[in-house]
């Protein structure tokens, strides 16, 4: 699978361009609101059989998100390892939400009960970035 803007500069029209609209069905926008940048989600630990019999009708990009998430990723984070736009990897995260497939929650608060963050996470980021 290509990213959909690769070849635009290229004059080869045998290359294979997949678009965001054939992996998505058509469909523009998500159905779901709830899904952020920063939601979590994670692969259902148990699937059922029937579920399972739908993984052959999905697209190649279903089973890459399933994979991916056997530990919880934001959405940035799967649009990213996907080099999908995000509109269309909130998308492919609902249907298989709604296949019961995976699952999101809102990213745990970091803060503390006075609403500001500990100490340790402002000096690990601190840290992080000083080592970029």
């Amino acid at each position: 699978m290509k990213h959909w803007t690769e070849g635009f500069d290229d004059d080869d029209a045998d290359e294979s361009l997949v678009r965001p609209y054939t992996i998505t069905g058509g469909r523009t926008t998500p159905e779901r609101d709830d899904l952020t940048l920063i939601t979590l989600v994670t692969t259902m630990s148990e699937v059922s059989s029937d579920t399972g019999h739908g993984l052959r009708r999905m697209q190649p990009e279903h089973r890459t998100i399933l994979a991916l998430c056997a530990r919880p990723l934001a959405v940035a984070e799967v649009a990213s390892a996907l080099n999908l736009p995000v509109s269309v990897t909130k998308i492919l995260i609902g249907d298989l939400i709604e296949a019961g497939q995976m699952r999101s929650r809102p990213p745990l608060a970091f803060a503390q009960a006075g609403g500001f963050p500990s100490m340790t996470i402002l000096e690990a980021v601190r840290d992080g970035l000083r080592n970029l």
